[in-house]
């Protein structure tokens, strides 16, 4: 989910983030991997947009990725390929705090060939220029704080001051998922209004993405409905619970707990 959101909020609020990244609010408009001339390595984490003389590719990072320096420099290379003129300027902007050493590494070193990019910590980024752009509230909460609480009322204040009730909806959405990286569910219930976020795509998508993930359990549960209900057989031909948990790939325990079951 953190995937699609980064790339619903940096499509939706391109200037947003180059005013904060690039310093000046340039009108960028998406890259698709596709227009490079190779298949992308992760094309749900990757973030590419353009303007006429540059490219901005942006990674959203959870947790530190011993691959980043090198997915840096490929996709540099397949840009050029593609647009040798445009300058590039990439990112990987890290969400969840961590000590690891990865979430410094700006550069990539093959060889002879060395490659570097920026790495931004969010939790190391002061508060008031995301507190400023309507696209960058939502990881408002993320950044510099001592209280992540009161960051996320002083975030739902802002956004209440957004008149556009659709996006606000879709940003008020976008901060309570990020906000539960650092705050419990039901804290962030008591802050944010969740009637006016149901209303919104990303609280949809959210919604449909679970219904999804239901239809698989519902799949698994009824596969593993059907193994149980072969127990019964199966020690009747003389298998034991051990060979019966091998057979059907499940639990020893699980199959103990069914025959205990039936015996009762």
């Amino acid at each position: 989910m953190f995937d699609n959101l980064c790339k619903f909020l940096a499509e939706s609020f391109s200037e947003d983030y180059a005013a904060w990244l690039l310093g000046r609010p340039i009108k960028l408009t998406k890259l698709s991997p596709t227009e490079l001339s190779l298949e992308p390595i992760r094309a749900d984490s990757l973030i590419l947009e353009q303007s006429e003389d540059l490219v901005l590719h942006l990674e959203f990072q959870t947790e530190p990725d011993l691959t980043m320096g090198f997915r840096m420099l490929d996709y540099r290379v397949r840009v050029y390929r593609r647009f040798p003129q445009k300058t590039m300027h990439q990112f990987v902007i890290y969400l969840k705090r961590s000590n690891n050493d990865l979430v410094y590494q700006e550069s990539f070193q093959l060889g002879e060939t060395v490659h570097r990019y920026q790495a931004i910590r969010l939790w190391e980024q002061p508060s008031e220029t995301f507190l400023q752009s309507p696209g960058l509230l939502p990881l408002a909460v993320l950044t510099q704080t001592s209280d992540p609480t009161l960051k996320l009322r002083e975030v739902a204040t802002a956004l209440e001051q957004i008149e556009d009730n659709r996006v606000k909806a879709n940003l008020m959405a976008a901060t309570s998922v990020f906000g539960g990286i650092l705050l419990a569910p039901e804290l962030i219930k008591t802050i944010l209004r969740s009637e006016i976020m149901k209303e919104s795509a990303v609280y949809q998508e959210i919604l449909e993405e679970g219904k999804i993930a239901g239809k698989l359990e519902g799949k698994l549960e009824g596969r593993l409905e059907a193994k149980l209900e072969t127990i019964p057989l199966l020690k009747k031909l003389g298998l034991t619970i051990a060979e019966i948990a091998k057979e059907l790939d499940i639990d020893v325990a699980l199959v103990n707990r069914f025959v205990a079951n039936q015996n009762n």
